[in-house]
């Protein structure tokens, strides 16, 4: 389990509280002239606005079985930015058979932008149906085989990969599947390795270094779920059963930045892992992993752009605290009256990676969906038509709710699975 941060710290993603407190203002904007009147005309607003999007989306999913691709696409693109910002969990279930066979035939037959809006399309309906383990299956038999077509573009296969993790990370019980598909993820990542003579390999493009960094995320989503000491064991056993730290080092020095910051981020967390359960974890690389992020946080190289230094200095600070005081990254994430602390890496990353996903829609299904609340220990939804409302919980407190709240449910998940399917040959 991750380790909580002995040190205060804050992220640099501080400042997504403004996006996030901008959201849905005009709730709390109606006049209390009559008992009556401002609950009817918010009801009517809100049964004006379910049935705007669901015409949208019926539309939307006739067009998906056109012969035209162009008009699938869009069809598709335009289902994943409804469920993106409406939850309307029992509206989809009542089509779930049809989206799933939209989703399979745009990933098997379509093609390039098709089959990654299929591939997109995939965790959201699994995130608006809670996380039902049966369609996660069924969606994983063409993704995984996707993956490793090669003669697939690049960004359908990273859609793919990321599609991959999250429908493991959101039913991955068995541990031994878990570390089967983080074996298949390296096999795509390790593209991006150093060469035998440490040399920095040249052959890789834009466009498969982006499919290298999404896949070696989605191999960080699913170490989250993975027991410290498994995960130690494993790390340290000599055997080929989960890639070296010495190699995921190596991607620190590609020319691409999304690999550079995806290897950071993992980095952090394969410690945070593994310190949890022994805090001598691969104290023999600390001093050449610092040395190397520290001029990735002070890189001022002209070559590269302006955005892209700042983004990665703004990265790798956070992992050089992290790496020499033992400061984790503390981000407090606002929407409406309730807030989510994420203070550690693995919190961190499983947000992160629901954000791909999500897109600007993140805030709202915080608020409102079921499942994605009970992933971050949230409770029941906050009822924001309620006249006294509670009042807000000291920093303190809401600190220890997420890490109770987060503790809990590593456990339970953790007995939940077969751990006699991970035995090494």
């Amino acid at each position: 389990m991750p380790r909580r941060n002995k040190k205060g710290g804050k992220g640099r993603l501080g400042d997504s509280n403004s996006e996030d407190e901008s959201y849905n203002d005009n709730v709390s904007v109606y006049s209390y002239a009559s008992d009556n009147a401002p609950s009817s005309v918010n009801d009517c607003d809100e049964l004006s606005s379910n049935e705007r999007y669901e015409e949208r989306f019926i539309q939307a999913l006739e067009n998906a079985t056109e012969k035209s691709a162009q008009t699938r696409t869009l069809a598709l693109q335009s289902i994943c930015e409804i469920l993106m910002h409406r939850y309307m969990p029992d509206f989809v279930d009542d089509r779930k058979v049809t989206l799933i066979d939209c989703i399979e035939k745009s990933i098997r037959r379509g093609k390039g932008a098709e089959q990654a809006w299929g591939a997109r399309l995939a965790p959201l309906l699994v995130l608006q149906l809670g996380g039902d383990e049966t369609i996660s299956k069924t969606l994983n038999q063409f993704l995984l085989t996707t993956v490793q077509d090669k003669s697939v573009t690049f960004d359908a296969r990273a859609k793919c990969c990321t599609a991959l993790g999250l429908l493991n990370f959101f039913g991955g019980e068995d541990i031994g599947d878990l570390l089967t598909l983080m074996q298949c993820f390296e096999s795509i990542f390790s593209g991006s390795y150093l060469k035998a003579d440490d040399k920095v390999p040249i052959s890789v493009s834009t466009e498969a270094s982006t499919l290298h960094a999404e896949a070696l995320s989605a191999w960080g989503l699913l170490l989250t779920l993975i027991p410290p000491g498994d995960f130690v064991a494993w790390m340290t056993s000599g055997q080929p059963v989960l890639p070296s730290f010495k190699k995921i080092m190596g991607l620190l020095q590609s020319p691409h930045l999304d690999v550079r910051m995806a290897a950071g981020e993992t980095l952090a967390l394969i410690l945070e892992c593994g310190r949890s359960h022994d805090e001598e974890f691969l104290e023999d690389y600390l001093i050449d992993l610092i040395d190397m992020v520290k001029q990735l946080a002070t890189d001022s190289h002209k070559y590269r752009a302006k955005r892209d230094r700042k983004a990665q200095r703004a990265t790798f600070r956070d992992v050089l605290r992290y790496l020499e005081d033992d400061i984790l990254p503390e981000i407090t994430i606002r929407f409406g009256s309730e807030c989510l602390v994420l203070d550690s890496w693995a919190i961190h990353h499983q947000y992160s990676a629901l954000c791909v996903v999500m897109g600007p829609g993140m805030t709202n299904q915080l608020q409102e969906n079921d499942f994605i609340r009970d992933i971050f220990g949230l409770g029941s939804k906050v009822n924001t038509m309620n006249g006294s409302a509670k009042a807000k919980a000291s920093k303190l407190e809401r600190h220890l709710l997420n890490a109770a709240a987060f503790k809990a449910r590593t456990i339970s998940r953790g007995k939940n699975r077969d751990k006699r399917s991970a035995v090494l040959t």
